[in-house]
């Protein structure tokens, strides 16, 4: 048995979580997540509480059975309070703006680089060399903030690029620094 799985999820106040079928359905102040069951997992709404079970003991069943868990706790977690990635543009010249419902980053090449907000996600650029991701959908926080640090990952020799807030870059020497030993 999952030891995340057989743990209790609290329904936190300003929250509710409707089972309709093999669809849960849970709302809060933030908005709206939809998460379709599997039909090896048994989930139990009641008394401010979720429990979640597997049905059989199959290893299907078993693998479900804590990650449906989390995922039914993430959703109560981020309708109610949200979730935030932060990144930060290192580099001469990198910075940040937003344009409408656009973010328009300058990041050392000839053009500007431009990145539509997607439905569920708001994006804050509080300063020019800081971009803030919200939203309720953890997974989808997470991917926008994964694609906009993709189109200029931190490099090792000079630290240039997007990086998490607090992500450490492990720097290396250049062949330059090797060439006088």
């Amino acid at each position: 048995m999952s030891k995340i799985g057989e743990q209790e999820i609290i329904i936190e106040e300003g929250v509710t979580v409707e089972k309709e079928g093999s669809i849960l359905t849970v709302t809060g102040t933030l908005g709206e997540m939809i998460i379709n069951i599997p039909e090896n997992i048994d989930v139990i709404v009641k008394n401010g509480t979720v429990n979640v079970s597997p049905k059989n003991m199959t290893k299907q069943a078993r693998s479900n059975h804590g990650t449906y868990r989390m995922l039914i706790h993430n959703a109560v977690h981020g309708v109610k309070e949200g979730y935030t990635k932060t990144l930060e543009l290192v580099g001469v010249g990198y910075r940040a703006r937003m344009e409408g419902n656009t973010l328009v980053m300058s990041l050392g090449w000839n053009h500007p680089v431009k990145v539509e907000c997607i439905e569920g996600i708001q994006i804050e650029v509080p300063e020019e060399t800081k971009i803030v991701i919200k939203g309720h959908d953890k997974q989808k926080v997470g991917l926008f903030a994964a694609k906009i640090r993709e189109i200029r990952k931190p490099e090792p020799y000079k630290g240039k690029g997007i990086r998490y807030e607090g992500e450490y870059v492990r720097r290396k020497s250049s062949k330059a620094n090797l060439a006088k030993e």
